[in-house]
């Protein structure tokens, strides 16, 4: 059940945890180890690769065993209540480190940090560091002052930084896909999320900076992007610059005949790049470059965003469309700003424009006065919209939201879990409807390495993000792409073969 909870890249369930290794450099820190942990959503995890860079520059080399660290980072998720304690947890199994070196530093940072602030240090007496996501620039100097023996905080929220100008170590890579920061912060001020008070207002990146990354992860052999934001549809950049859009050429360090010539889009653009428009240019950059998106809002997609995503082949027909809930009167209590018949409308509109589009959504079951028939109305929205995918959670207040200061959490455990228990039943059953009429279809394929459980088995997503597996082979390798014809699927994967390419 959990592979069909977590299938996608928005949240990686099997990620959660992971440590970080990257090449060290030449610093006033030469020979620290560091150690950094990531939880919680994609973002999570540029932001810890935002990190890892800044940190390099100072010396510090890294290691995935935080026994010989001379510093630990936790970078945390604060969405649910669970991911919080998750952290705790881990924190308590550093003491003994502490306790063999007493110069250990460690920090919490992220959305955690931000929620708690100074506080996490009288909570975490472990803990020396607390710092924002807005703050990650002032982490060498906080890593001082805990030299110096101080504790340190810094959970400053800026409404202009995006770590635009800093090129992010990729941690772990496969060198197949990278994630693309595009924005940072959310104004949709949802009752149940903290988000918009951990990572403060919506801010979007120049779209040269943006273009600039992709080109580069191009020419070092990357595939896929996928471009980041809370809401990727509220992407707007406004300039005075008539170059706005016009990126210059990228890859110095590359042999002539191997760069990529920027792409160019619209000329003027009227010194304004939204959503739309930013697709098209990342698009553009190859069409071997595979380009994906996560999270849309129901509000904002637009059908430009729609016909977009249509005209261009390398821009996957995946869209991930959070629905929360399939009735009005919760949407609203959740400040959603659409109802019901708004996200249907969506829903049919890329149906229209995008034929064979796979959907995926979340879905928060028990929210504070839920009754049984409005728990009926998001089931026959699952039933109307049958996702390929969805991540589901009982609702889990959040000290701090509108919804913990407005209303009561007044649905019993016992009632959240059955009614979550529908859901993911009702989610299990379309997810193998939806793979199963793909079996008899051939799929293009990114190969992204072996299969989990054979190294005699290739696997990777299809343009609509399913996973596929199929027989290693000698005309193909990771970083390729394979047409692969589906003999048949389980509940979470499509397994066939390859077969030769179409002229």
């Amino acid at each position: 059940m959990m592979d069909l909870v977590t299938t996608g890249k928005v949240h990686d369930e099997s990620r959660q945890g992971e440590a970080l290794v990257v090449e060290a450099k030449t610093g006033k820190n030469n020979g620290r180890k560091l150690y950094i942990e990531s939880y919680g959503c994609a973002m999570n995890f540029s932001d810890s690769e935002i990190v890892a860079s800044i940190l390099l520059e100072q010396g510090f080399e890294t290691t995935v065993d935080y026994n010989v660290a001379d510093v630990i980072f936790i970078n945390t998720c604060s969405i649910r209540e669970n991911a919080e304690q998750r952290v705790r947890n881990r924190l308590r199994e550093f003491t003994i480190a502490k306790v063999k070196n007493p110069g250990l530093v460690v920090g919490v940072l992220g959305c955690m940090a931000e929620r708690l602030k100074s506080k996490f240090l009288e909570e975490e007496k472990l803990v020396d560091v607390v710092v924002g996501p807005d703050a990650y620039r002032d982490l060498p100097n906080l890593i001082d002052l805990v030299d110096d023996g101080q504790k340190a905080v810094n959970v400053l929220l800026s409404r202009e930084e995006t770590y635009a100008d800093i090129s992010p170590v990729r941690l772990n890579s496969n060198g197949i896909n990278a994630f693309v920061s595009i924005m940072r912060g959310c104004d949709n001020m949802c009752s149940f999320c903290v988000v918009p008070f951990t990572r403060g207002r919506e801010r979007s990146r120049d779209p040269k900076s943006i273009i600039k990354e992709c080109i580069d992860l191009f020419e070092k052999g990357y595939r896929e992007v996928t471009l980041l934001g809370q809401n990727v549809d509220s992407y707007k950049w406004k300039s005075g610059s008539p170059e706005v859009g016009i990126p210059i050429a990228i890859g110095t360090e590359s042999p002539e005949d191997e760069k990529v010539s920027p792409p160019v889009v619209g000329g003027d653009l009227e010194g304004a790049v939204n959503f739309a428009n930013l697709l098209e240019m990342v698009a553009q950059i190859s069409p071997d470059l595979r380009v994906r998106f996560s999270t849309s809002h129901p509000k904002d997609i637009t059908d430009e965003v729609l016909y977009t995503i249509n005209k261009y082949d390398n821009i996957c027909n995946y869209i991930h469309l959070p629905v929360q809930s399939g009735n009005s009167r919760v949407l609203e209590m959740m400040n959603r700003t659409y109802d019901r018949d708004w996200y249907i409308d969506r829903i049919n509109a890329i149906r229209r424009i995008i034929p064979g589009c796979a959907i995926s959504t979340d879905v928060i079951t028990g929210f504070c006065s839920e009754t049984d028939e409005e728990h009926q109305d998001t089931l026959s929205m699952m039933d109307y919209v049958q996702y390929d995918f969805a991540y589901m959670f009982m609702y889990s207040e959040r000290p701090g939201t509108l919804a913990a200061k407005r209303y009561a959490d007044d649905i019993p455990e016992p009632v959240k879990r059955q009614r979550l228990k529908d859901i993911v039943a009702k989610q299990q059953a379309h997810s193998f409807v939806r793979l199963q009429s793909q079996v008899g279809s051939v799929q293009r394929v990114l190969i992204e390495g072996f299969s989990k459980k054979s190294d005699n088995d290739y696997c990777g997503r299809s343009d609509n993000n399913a996973m596929v597996v199929f027989p290693v082979g000698d005309g193909y390798k990771p970083g390729q792409y394979v047409n692969v014809l589906v003999e048949r699927s389980t509940t979470a994967t499509l397994i066939g073969r390859v077969i030769p390419q179409t002229p």
